[in-house]
């Protein structure tokens, strides 16, 4: 074995430790996560500060709030947050975030972000390696481009947050998938490092596949965003019909955004990243022409990146449209991300077609 080769072996086998060094740091995260949900819903405190600052879906936002205090009593008028205006529609305040209120729940959301950062960090790294080690793009096959998603994804949560973006909330989903999208990857769906086809020696790979890691990792975002505001809007209709959610669902859903909050997120994400989309398919074309000779040829892979276009083109649209806003468009964004993940996973393992050259 030469030297190069060596070389290439040991980036390799660093870019599997760190793999699985992120991975135990994400576990470290998320149950840092599970702490700052469990004791930021079930202190005093929190509910107190939830209270005063008109946080609770079944809360009055405009009434006022009396404290008694050493024998003496005053009222406080209670700040309105309005984020659902519309005619018809609720007026009903963001929830105090995943830490409840809590400075101990706070706390833990604060180390748990802390460890997601050391854990994307590692991760990064991983993939930085993994491409060292063959000298190539890190995301010729089905392994490679799982660590890449996650580390996107994760590195476009902590972007949000870095720019002061409500979204911690988003923390313990995001990490739970990440563990989940990385079991996979290094049981199922490892490959060792290898070189690339002749099709896929192009710059256009660094392009084409890199814009669709970071439309996917986005879209993700979005899905997580419009799932758990169905979630929401439930409870809230529930709360408006007067009816009496259960302890653990108010816990949950009384600390998030509300409806609305949701429903503005998951819509502005997937707007932001669609145009990007459309360039990834465009992209896509250009290089099956200079590999294959032809822009379109309804391959499988082709087909489903158009149909998951389609759908979430209907979604930006049914979002502009009177009738279809709120769940029916939600339900068509959570489709449309099905169609991207269906992309992936189906017709990367079970149909072949032009794409399969590069395997699992």
């Amino acid at each position: 074995m030469n030297l190069a080769a060596a070389t290439n072996e040991s980036l390799a086998h660093t870019s599997n430790v760190l793999i699985y060094s992120s991975m135990a740091v994400y576990t470290l995260a998320f149950f840092a996560h599970i702490a700052e949900w469990v004791l930021g819903s079930r202190s005093k405190v929190g509910r107190t500060a939830a209270a005063l600052s008109g946080s609770g879906a079944g809360s009055s936002a405009a009434s006022p709030v009396v404290v008694t205090q050493a024998g003496s009593t005053a009222v406080l008028e209670r700040p309105k947050v309005v984020t659902r205006a519309a005619a018809g529609t609720r007026d009903v305040p963001d929830g105090p975030g995943a830490a409840g209120g809590t400075f101990k729940g706070d706390l833990w959301g604060r180390i748990a972000v802390s460890l997601t950062v050391v854990a994307f960090v590692v991760e990064a790294g991983g993939v930085i390696t993994r491409a060292l080690s063959v000298q190539r793009a890190p995301w010729a096959n089905m392994y490679e481009f799982s660590i890449t998603f996650s580390t996107v994804a994760v590195g476009a949560y902590l972007v949000l947050l870095a720019l002061k973006k409500n979204v911690r909330w988003i923390g313990l989903p995001l990490v739970t998938t990440v563990l989940l999208d990385l079991g996979i990857a290094v049981t199922t769906l490892y490959t060792d490092s290898d070189q690339l086809v002749p099709a896929l020696h192009s710059y256009w790979l660094w392009i084409h596949v890199s814009t669709a890691i970071i439309c996917g990792a986005v879209f993700y975002l979005g899905a997580v965003g419009t799932v758990l505001y169905l979630f929401r809007d439930s409870y809230e209709n529930k709360i408006a019909s007067g009816g009496t959610p259960g302890k653990f669902a108010a816990s949950v859903m009384e600390r998030l955004p509300s409806a609305s909050s949701l429903d503005k997120f998951a819509y502005r994400i997937n707007a932001a990243v669609f145009p990007l989309w459309t360039f990834t398919i465009i992209a896509g074309a250009i290089w099956a022409g200079d590999a294959w000779g032809r822009y379109w040829g309804w391959d499988p892979k082709e087909v489903w990146s158009f149909i998951t276009w389609v759908a979430y083109a209907a979604y930006l649209h049914a979002r502009a449209t009177a009738g279809w806003k709120g769940r029916k468009a939600a339900y068509l964004a959570l489709v449309a991300f099905a169609c991207w993940l269906f992309n992936y996973y189906g017709v990367n393992i079970f149909v072949t077609g032009l794409h399969s050259y590069a395997g699992v």
